[in-house]
């Protein structure tokens, strides 16, 4: 299978990569469904809550409380499958990463076309003004973290009840649509609407490398059950 999928890889120069949760958990960030992940922790409020819109709007000091300790990872490094990937797009292999993780590890690890579903944690903006912080404003503020204007500081991810970014949804389905191998990775592919843009790929070289079997495992030409972090250092 290893074997199998190394050479699909060599063949190509036309790779998208969609990945999730699955591929920053070897550096450290839990993920959120699996036994330790974050949904199966016991908080004051379920996680789907405190990371909504209104939450975030109503219980502004407890969604910060939160979102530092439980989203902010210090120290992180990539992994890995992060630098298999950089490593493919420099060679000219792979065409774009998709991913709905926030961590920005793969633009640390090189990656320089990066489609972030989600959002980053690495861009924060004032809710009034529209000025532009780093994490670490963030980061280190107490409590609320407010401008120079009086305005919510807000971290630049995309909660709940909140629409994704349009044009990061287009160009993420212009790749997959064009792309000759999609790999898939890290992903349970439970989350819309972002799990549903790989319905958009039309290639016949779909992989998928999840350490859990995912709903679209009957549609892949190769399906490994591993850490995506082992497979890729085998390309």
């Amino acid at each position: 299978m290893y074997q199998n999928f190394k050479q699909v890889i060599n063949e190509s120069n036309n790779i998208v990569f969609f990945g999730g949760a699955g591929v920053s958990t070897e550096s450290g960030i839990p993920d959120f469904r699996s036994v330790d992940g974050l949904y199966n922790q016991k908080y004051k409020y379920p996680p789907e809550i405190i990371l909504s819109h209104t939450f975030f709007m109503n219980n502004t000091k407890e969604f910060f409380e939160f979102y530092r300790e439980k989203m902010i990872f210090e120290n992180v490094v990539p992994n890995n499958a992060h630098f298999a990937l950089a490593k493919l797009e420099q060679q000219g292999k792979l065409k774009a990463v998709i991913t709905q993780n926030i961590d920005g590890l793969h633009q640390k690890a090189g990656s320089k076309n990066v489609l972030e579903l989600h959002g980053s944690i690495h861009r924060n903006y004032c809710t009034k003004c529209g000025k532009f912080f780093g994490l670490e404003f963030t980061q280190n503020t107490k409590d609320i973290p407010l401008c120079t204007c009086g305005g919510v500081v807000k971290p630049d991810v995309v909660l709940y009840e909140e629409a994704l970014d349009e044009d990061v949804i287009k160009k993420s389905v212009e790749y997959i649509k064009n792309a000759e191998i999609l790999i898939i990775g890290g992903t349970s592919l439970n989350v819309y609407p972002a799990a549903g843009l790989i319905d958009y790929y039309r290639g016949n070289k779909l992989i998928l490398i999840n350490k859990s079997e995912t709903g679209a495992d009957n549609k892949a030409d190769i399906v490994i059950h591993e850490p995506i972090g082992k497979v890729m250092e085998f390309i």
